[in-house]
């Protein structure tokens, strides 16, 4: 997206817009616009969890994304990719051998503390049977960045770093790894956690919009805020049929010309009344408010996307 130029839909949509730039995440902002609570972490995990085919019930839980912790001279970066792309009979194997170790760790007869599951989607959580004191960071805030001022703090900052050294040693030389090696792929040496928290109450009505997204998180977000859901469609017109629509787009080679020109020129044609694009940058997003009579600033010229995001 960032790579998007001046004469891109995107570009031209952000020259016409009032930008309001926020030094949070994206995930982050989303929660704030869907007033999800927020303590010490907002619950994204507990959330997803709902919605990807797991029992949420009343447990603490995690994003305990897989990644790749790179080696600098003098600390640990995270990897930019998160998470991982891994085939879903490598995951099992993973967290099968750390659920094997927690469990051999656990006092006899008792279920152990914590416990790693997939969702439906792929993605990676970690229950909590009791609730941690600590606080997370989002891994969009982290990545390229030395981790260990991001690493787990609060009262039971040493216990959970602990826990992700184990995690560490455990896969040091896991079959998965040396498969992986043998491919030229990057070794998943770790997990980022994040997004902690039990599954909240939800006090208010039922939103008036239509939410759209093929995420576990979003469908979650819809679910717990009583927002009618539906999958992504494949083009825009389906979407325009609605009132009022959220959109969840992941970032693509062909996000601008899938999306955006087809939303630039709905908004021409005033087929859209009010347009609003919540844009995230690692730690940093954008909120950009744009109505129809916005096409006329014709004196605004469009500029390359990361000019935005400096």
């Amino acid at each position: 997206m960032l790579a998007l130029h001046s004469g891109s839909a995107l570009a031209c949509l952000l020259a016409m817009g009032q930008i309001k730039t926020l030094d949070q995440a994206l995930e982050a902002v989303v929660c704030d616009q869907y007033d999800v609570p927020f303590v010490g972490d907002y619950p994204i995990a507990a959330i997803a969890v709902a919605a990807d085919g797991l029992e949420v019930g009343e447990a603490y839980w995690l994003r305990a994304d897989p990644v790749h912790l790179r080696l600098q001279r003098d600390c640990f970066s995270l990897d930019e990719t998160v998470p991982l792309p891994l085939e879903p009979e490598l995951a099992e194997e993973m967290l099968a051998s750390l659920n094997q170790h927690f469990r051999q760790n656990a006092h006899s007869g008792s279920e152990p503390e914590v416990a790693f599951l997939i969702g439906l989607s792929g993605a990676w959580y970690l229950r909590c049977l009791q609730k941690p004191i600590m606080t997370t960071s989002l891994p969009s805030i982290v990545a390229g960045k030395n981790i260990h001022q991001f690493l787990p703090q609060g009262e039971d900052r040493s216990k959970w770093v602990g826990l992700l050294n184990e995690v560490q040693m455990i896969w040091h030389e896991h079959p998965a790894n040396l498969a992986r090696g043998a491919k030229g792929l990057e070794a998943v040496n770790s997990i980022w956690l994040s997004g902690g928290g039990c599954f909240p109450k939800f006090i208010g009505p039922p939103r008036a919009e239509w939410l759209m997204a093929n995420s576990a998180f979003y469908q979650g977000l819809a679910l717990w805020s009583n927002t009618p859901y539906e999958s992504l469609p494949t083009h825009l017109d389906a979407a325009l049929n609605k009132p009022m629509v959220r959109i969840q787009l992941a970032s693509s080679a062909t996000l601008d010309l899938l999306w955006f020109k087809p939303i630039l020129a709905a908004l021409k044609a005033k087929k859209i009344t009010q347009l609003t694009i919540n844009l995230g940058c690692y730690d940093q997003s954008l909120s950009i408010n744009i109505k129809p009579i916005d096409r006329y600033k014709f004196w605004r010229k469009p500029k390359p996307v990361q000019y935005y995001f400096p």
